[in-house]
């Protein structure tokens, strides 16, 4: 399996330090407010990503945080903490907002098959492990103390910016024409481990340390996370591509300065997912979650075909053009499948199941395609073998790909046969008006096929072109 490693810049083959296991961290949610689809995209590349290793034969041990303190609204560590601002947004407690939107993070990724990882460490959880961590570091040399908080020292590091070079001068205090000094750093790239005098008054959470009532900076949280629960050496780190730097940058720099020696060997990053105006945020235009889809009538596993049908490291620029595009295929993927015969007792084809394994194998291996893998579940479907062999590859995929196949045509089938049995009336003038609307697309009266598409849309029928012929749903 070759994946691309953000910090080699190259497609490398993935390797774990311990044969067969994989110690695997993902970058949670900071929980203020409801997640965007945007950040979505990552834990649904990320939770393909896990699942194929284990389809591949790893025993995979995943942690997430979740960041419920000290994340501050800008990464260079001012303005206002995020859970401060959601609390004061809600007239609500920081613990009262990290609860809830936590919840909703976690029921948006149930809608989404995401899976749980193994452990979800909340960042409260685990003070005395970031109070250890911090002071191992000044005990080591990396971190000093400078007007009532801790920083860690980037200039004690031969090499800081790990993902993107930068001149080594960069590292200096105001040596570049509109860097800003900040007196209470050594180094501009210098990072806050502790804030042990807050910036904000009526900042809610702090806790007793060795250098006074306080509380932890975001960066250290993900480190000391990590080694609490997988150990000193990391096989696989993942996040949206925003946090390589600084978050992913700093993470690195803390965690070898502590431990002594290389942390992570592959660094796994998700590209954006964009509207057309620019990058999604949470303070820009429509504030797009998975329930406004949903009240937008649209399934979540169309919302995550989308997302497969794209390559991770690509941005995507999402439509809702683009979602009704990939809503109509999965409807008609599912209608395709429906048509299998899901009784069918013939032998397993091994000759085919071989075959296409092996190019879903190569597709997922190359660096994770999941828009090629996605192709090859159309060749099981176009396979000349027999519907149980067809159904056994496709339950077998969507181990990985989680897209409800199997489940989604069983429950196309229902609905059809739903609808037939108590309206056998209305069956029959859908079927008659698909015959009608076939007849005028051959006379090329193309403005009577698309008024009987919308009046069977209006009453609740979509319909889908094959070349098989046209099928029909009920949304």
């Amino acid at each position: 399996m070759k994946l691309y490693n953000t910090l080699t810049h190259t497609k490398d083959e993935f390797k774990t330090y311990e044969p067969g296991k994989v110690r695997m961290y993902t970058c949670g949610p900071t929980v203020y407010h409801f997640a965007h689809i945007g950040n979505l995209r990552s834990y649904i590349m990320e939770d393909v990503l896990e699942k194929y290793l284990r389809y591949s034969g790893y025993d995979v041990k995943r942690v997430m945080n979740i960041t419920d303190v000290g994340h501050l609204s800008s990464d260079a560590d001012t303005g206002e903490d995020k859970m401060l601002k959601g609390a004061k947004r809600e007239k609500k407690t920081v613990m009262e907002i990290a609860k809830f939107y936590t919840d909703a993070f976690f029921a948006d990724c149930a809608k989404l098959n995401i899976k749980t990882p193994d452990v979800v460490e909340p960042a409260t959880g685990c003070i005395p492990e970031f109070i250890e961590m911090v002071q191992g570091l000044i005990d080591k040399g990396y971190a000093y103390l400078s007007d009532g908080n801790v920083y860690f020292d980037t200039s004690k590091l031969d090499e800081y910016y790990v993902f993107n070079k930068h001149d080594a001068e960069d590292l200096a205090v105001g040596v570049r024409e509109g860097v800003e000094e900040d007196k209470a750093k050594k180094n501009k790239t210098d990072f806050v481990l502790w804030f042990t005098k807050s910036k904000f008054e009526d900042q809610e959470l702090k806790w007793e340390s060795p250098w006074g009532i306080g509380y932890p900076g975001w960066h250290i949280e993900c480190s000391a996370i990590s080694l609490k629960h997988l150990g000193d050496r990391l096989d696989i780190h993942c996040g949206g591509i925003d946090n390589a730097f600084p978050h992913h940058t700093n993470e690195i720099a803390q965690s070898e300065a502590y431990i002594g020696h290389e942390w992570c060997g592959h660094w796994f990053h998700v590209l954006h997912l964009n509207t057309a105006s620019g990058k999604m945020s949470k303070s820009s235009g429509e504030f797009l979650t998975m329930s406004l889809l949903e009240s937008k009538g649209y399934d979540p596993m169309v919302y995550r075909l989308f997302c497969l049908q794209s390559h991770y490291r690509k941005s995507l620029v999402f439509s809702y053009e683009g979602l009704d595009n990939t809503k109509q295929s999965y409807e008609k993927l599912l209608a395709r499948i429906a048509t299998l015969d899901f009784e069918d007792a013939s032998a397993i084809d091994e000759a085919a199941m071989g075959k296409l394994k092996s190019a879903f194998a190569e597709a997922m291996d190359n660096d994770l395609n999941t828009s090629l893998a996605i192709t090859v579940i159309y060749d099981v479907l176009k396979e000349n073998t027999n519907d149980r062999t067809k159904l056994a590859l496709l339950s077998d995929f969507d181990k990985v790909l989680s897209l409800d196949l199997i489940e989604g045509a069983k429950a196309y089938n229902d609905a059809k046969n739903d609808a037939a049995g108590s309206d056998d009336a209305f069956v029959s003038e859908i079927e008659a008006l698909i015959a009608e609307r076939a007849e005028a697309k051959k006379a090329r009266n193309y403005a009577r096929a698309d008024e009987i598409r919308a009046y069977l849309l209006s009453k609740g029928v979509v319909l889908t072109d094959t070349k098989e012929g046209t099928t029909y749903s009920f949304s």
